[in-house]
Formats: structure tokens, C-alpha cells, sequence
């Protein structure tokens, strides 16, 4: 029976590890260097790797790339042949 999947955020802190006061942060407004001011932003999935998923963020405007976010998740690695 596998494991019950416990979001990211949710999950106990390692031993020795002071417990963080929040998860993890999403961006709502960043600048662009094109609209020359802060704009909403829309979140894309680039990559879905071993250790997690990587985000990129995109302005809602003029589609700049403003940035990128690595999400960890612990996740069970089954390789096909």
C-alpha cells in the first residue's frame, strides 16, 4: 500500500530544523522591464523534474519572462524501459 501524499507545505520539518513560519511564497505582481511597471503576472510550467516542478512567470501584458520558481516535492522516481 503506498503512502498517503501530504502537500508540501503541510509536511513536518526535519529533526533539528527550527519549523517555518509560512510555505511557500506565490507571486501576484512583479515588475517588467517592457511595461516598465509592476504587473499581475500568470505562472507556467516548464519542467516537471525528480526533485519538483519548475515555474516560470510570465507577464500578464506583453508575456516578458519575469522569472522563475523551483517547487521541491519528495516524489517516487519509476523508470520505464
Amino acid at each position: 500500500m503506498r503512502p498517503k501524499r501530504v502537500p508540501y507545505s503541510r509536511r513536518p520539518n526535519p529533526p533539528g530544523k527550527p519549523p517555518s513560519s509560512f510555505g511557500q511564497f506565490e507571486a501576484s505582481e512583479l515588475f517588467c522591464s517592457r511595461c516598465r511597471r509592476a504587473v499581475p503576472v500568470r505562472k507556467r510550467l516548464l519542467l516537471i523534474l525528480p526533485e519538483g516542478d519548475k515555474y516560470e512567470y510570465l507577464c500578464a501584458h506583453c508575456s516578458n519572462s519575469l522569472g522563475t520558481k523551483m517547487e521541491f516535492e519528495e516524489r517516487d522516481v519509476q523508470i520505464l524501459i
